[in-house]
């Protein structure tokens, strides 16, 4: 009989929990068929790339680009397949030497994201700025244009413009003549079956009332100096001077020639035989 160990004893160690525990990419890959998801589904909602998540789930890390995007992209996996990142996380520590180094998040979420398509020049933007440029330098010449043009035709041209030879001859403020007298042509023009009557301010200003035969108001107003009006009617014209100095008359054509005084007040009427029939 042997004194030690038995041949049971004498067996090398063997952890059972390590053979029986799966790799991260079979962990993954069995979570994901599990959840009833396809490689596109999970990479579609992950935006990880489909070679990536294959290369994971053969537990290739290779094609992530270092330990910290392949952290990423195994938390980011797991979580899509509704399994705990945790344990994976420290399989994958336990495995590649440690935890690394925080890297910024910037990068990661590069390596993480698809790439979006490229885009053209945005060429509706580099015309309307050409535009703006044309018109800002057309702009701009015609401003200057107009600021030297008076001296660039002096010095292009060697000589001074000439001013215009024809002297425009000034004008001169004539006083008005006074309105001449009735004619005889003008006195025959007047209608003889009607009464005429032309009321005109010429010595300063007279408030003039008129009516005609059947009492009808035709003008109630103040005539200023050199002002004139005149009426008619088929019967009689009856008058209200309130300065008949300031007023010349005018009756059917002829010229009454009575004296009034400046600032009488004179009621007159005149019929179609006037001023012969007084």
């Amino acid at each position: 009989m042997s004194i030690g160990n038995s041949p049971e004893d004498e067996r090398p160690f063997e952890d059972v929990s390590d053979e029986a525990r799966p790799s991260i990419g079979r962990a993954l890959q069995q979570a994901r068929i599990d959840a009833g998801l396809t490689v596109d589904d999970v990479s579609s909602a992950t935006r990880v790339r489909i070679a990536i998540v294959h290369a994971i789930e053969a537990d290739d890390f290779a094609p992530c680009g270092g330990d910290v995007y392949a952290r990423g992209h195994i938390r980011t996996l797991a979580k899509a397949v509704h399994v705990d990142p945790a344990p994976l996380l420290a399989q994958y520590d336990d495995s590649h030497g440690g935890r690394p180094a925080p890297t910024p998040a910037a990068p990661l979420f590069e390596a993480e994201r698809i790439r979006p398509e490229r885009r053209g020049p945005n060429w509706t933007a580099a015309m309307v700025a050409a535009i703006v440029a044309v018109i800002g330098f057309v702009g701009f010449t015609a401003f200057k244009g107009d600021d030297g043009g008076g001296k660039s035709s002096v010095a292009e041209g060697g000589s001074t413009p000439t001013a215009d030879k024809t002297t425009p001859t000034p004008k001169t403020d004539k006083p008005k003549d006074p309105k001449p007298e009735p004619s005889d042509s003008a006195i025959a023009a007047v209608p003889q079956d009607k009464v005429t009557v032309q009321v005109t301010a010429v010595d300063g200003r007279s408030w003039v009332g008129v009516k005609d035969h059947n009492g009808r108001l035709l003008f109630d107003d103040l005539l200023k100096q050199g002002d004139s009006k005149t009426f008619q009617d088929s019967e009689k014209i009856n008058l209200v001077l309130g300065d008949a100095g300031a007023i010349d008359l005018y009756v059917n054509g002829k010229k009454i020639d009575d004296d009034w005084q400046p600032g009488a007040v004179e009621r007159l009427t005149y019929t179609k035989g006037d001023p012969q029939a007084g």
